[in-house]
């Protein structure tokens, strides 16, 4: 009997932590939240102390370490009956009708602050001006001609761009964006392409398609471009420790300014988003690591794309080993869909066929002074250093920063 009891208890075990003090404390008409604790500066993230001088003038930033709770108190249920009706009462009478316990927690351990946390989903960023980014946008893309999330995301933000195809799924394609986004990659390009391995494998990724992007741009008279993958599934700014929508392309613009004030930035982009934990402080960007899938180029740095695989990271350490900084933004996100999640692009192309082994080995044949293999949780991976990279951003002679925060017409509103 005893041991029954006892089972029963562990069947459906909730925590529900309730902080009374240093909270967030969250009006929801004003957005005002508890002062951050000091932020803490580190190594982890390869930036100067001064990073705050360095953002000025940009859009406010405001994140910090979630408070431990001051108290914690923990309901036991001895069914999940119970539990269910625990649960439906503390929304109604507690949370004013929101929901609880929910999310991607254990099923026997839930949790949840009082006050609540301000919830990203309800709110969104807009600005009162369109503010489309000042360099083309382009999408590379194939066989992901019914569901296209990159197109649709901007397309909803209002936000140009060109699409970069192959001929063969030029009419499917044209059905989802139109005839005038698309752009046919040419046969050279994946011809003169350099898959870096000289095999008889005939495919050879996305670079090819990269490689016209960045020629495309460069004679349309453009100093830099984006290029972005396809399944990029929406844009979020990182700003009081939420990550919130944005309507319109503010956050390219605000990017694209970041990065003309240096003169030796190779690359920046946006983290994804999955990355960015609410929960802990870090800087509004990271300098001298890998950027991927959504990329703004300088197209004046003396590469080119390359590989089969892993061309992404292949360039960034091309870029860093050369002397450049890239930057990649946390104050600004992506929402990227995994890839191997998703049919099309590389997971049909690759990883679908031959899992991770390849890309990785030639991760390390490319640069075996940086990167390590390992094999875990049934599956190949590869370690980048980038430790070795210690360059600092170099302002140009004529930039003049306030040491104020600028945050255009950009507003947060609150949607049912």
């Amino acid at each position: 009997m005893q041991k029954q009891r006892m089972a029963s208890y562990k069947l459906a075990t909730a925590y529900v932590t309730i902080a009374l003090a240093q909270l967030f404390l969250t009006s929801i008409n004003s957005m005002q939240i508890n002062p951050p604790k000091e932020n803490k500066q580190s190594s982890l993230f390869n930036l100067p102390a001064d990073w705050e001088v360095e953002w000025s003038d940009m859009p406010d930033y405001d994140n910090w370490d979630e408070a431990d709770p001051a108290i914690t108190a923990m309901f036991k249920f001895r069914n999940e009956e119970d539990f269910e009706k625990f649960k439906k009462l503390v929304s109604q009478f507690v949370y004013d009708g929101a929901k609880v316990f929910d999310g991607n927690q254990q099923i026997t351990k839930k949790q949840a602050w009082y006050p609540h946390n301000e919830q990203p989903r309800f709110w969104r960023y807009t600005s009162t001006e369109q503010h489309n980014p000042d360099y083309p946008i382009y999408i590379v893309s194939k066989g992901r001609y019914e569901i296209n999330p990159t197109s649709r995301s901007l397309d909803r933000m209002g936000v140009p761009y060109k699409m970069i195809i192959e001929q063969p799924e030029y009419d499917n394609y044209a059905k989802l964006v139109g005839e005038d986004r698309l752009l046919v990659l040419p046969q050279r390009y994946k011809d003169e392409y350099d898959t870096f391995w000289k095999d008889d494998d005939p495919r050879k990724g996305p670079g090819c398609a990269r490689n016209f992007a960045w020629e495309h741009s460069l004679e349309n008279g453009f100093d830099w471009h984006w290029v972005m993958d396809d399944n990029i599934d929406g844009f979020r700014r990182f700003n009081k420790n939420m990550q919130v929508w944005c309507e319109k392309g503010f956050i390219f613009k605000m990017a694209e300014k970041f990065v003309s004030r240096y003169t030796n930035i190779g690359q920046a982009g946006f983290h994804y988003d999955k990355f960015v934990t609410t929960k802990d402080f870090r800087p509004p960007y990271t300098l001298n690591t890998r950027i991927y899938s959504c990329l703004l180029i300088n197209n004046h740095i003396p590469f080119r794309w390359r590989g089969r695989y892993n061309e992404d990271t292949d360039l960034s350490l091309r870029i860093l080993k050369a002397g450049y900084c890239t930057v990649q933004f946390n104050a600004f996100l992506q929402d990227k869909k995994t890839t191997t999640k998703m049919t099309g692009g590389n997971t049909d192309e690759f990883y679908a066929q031959e899992g991770t082994k390849l890309k990785s080995q030639m991760l390390k044949d490319m640069h075996p002074d940086l990167v390590e293999l390992s094999h875990k949780f049934s599956r190949d991976h590869h370690h980048v250093d980038y430790s070795v990279s210690k360059q600092r951003l170099k302002r140009k002679p004529d930039v003049v920063l306030s040491g104020k925060t600028n945050n255009y017409d950009i507003v947060l509103k609150k949607v049912d």
